[in-house]
């Protein structure tokens, strides 16, 4: 992992008392739900869901995918999604950037696919689609909501093994305000933190 990764996950990884109580809660049974898995051998695959799988889920996708390094939780599969395709927003890419990421797209329009690398040789592979998109799991994943909108408009996540709720304020209130790039990094470690957080609870199976 980078070693301005590392940084990053070594501060967040002091600041868990931060986290409100209730919400510990629910984070905690998402690390249950994994626990589970990593208890029956199976693969563990979470599909972070927002509207528009253009910034909060594609946060969470990277930021689970860095907890599991991070942890040496080994049979991780991150992946992203929503109930409409648009784009990764570049507003999105460019906190990733901040923190020392290299994120390198394949230039394709409206919609890249883009490689975010956090080491030498780990990367999550991020494009905006629809989470019943063919390049996600369809059977006994973990679906995490990232955003309120899409848990009203999706109650049942078909395929899902488990379904969790933890809504997130959306970022893209603040483009084009002067507060632009520090919401979108501040909302980035946000969501780091909580993962580091469900994942730090994790034991590995013997």
């Amino acid at each position: 992992m980078f070693a301005v990764i590392n940084e990053l996950v070594k501060d967040l990884s002091s600041q868990f008392e931060i986290i409100d109580e209730n919400r510990k809660i629910i984070l905690f049974e998402i690390s249950k739900a994994i626990q589970l898995k990593i208890d029956n051998n199976e693969p563990i695959d979470l599909v972070y869901i927002c509207t528009h799988n253009s910034r909060r889920s594609h946060f969470g996708q990277v930021a689970a995918s860095i907890a599991a390094a991070t942890c040496s939780i080994s049979n991780v599969n991150t992946y992203s999604g929503g109930t409409e395709e648009t784009a990764f927003n570049q507003n999105a890419i460019q906190a990733l950037e901040s923190f020392g990421m290299d994120v390198i797209g394949d230039g394709r329009d409206p919609n890249p696919t883009y490689f975010v690398f956090f080491g030498g040789n780990q990367f999550s592979i991020c494009f905006s689609k629809k989470y019943n998109h063919s390049a996600n799991p369809k059977t006994n994943y973990i679906a995490i909501m990232t955003c309120s909108d899409a848990d009203e408009n999706c109650p049942i996540i078909s395929g899902s093994s488990h379904r969790f709720s933890t809504p997130y304020s959306d970022p893209k209130e603040s483009d084009n305000t002067p507060y632009s790039s520090e919401t979108y990094k501040n909302r980035f470690k946000q969501i780091l933190l909580e993962t580091l957080f469900v994942f730090s609870k994790l034991k590995q199976r013997n």
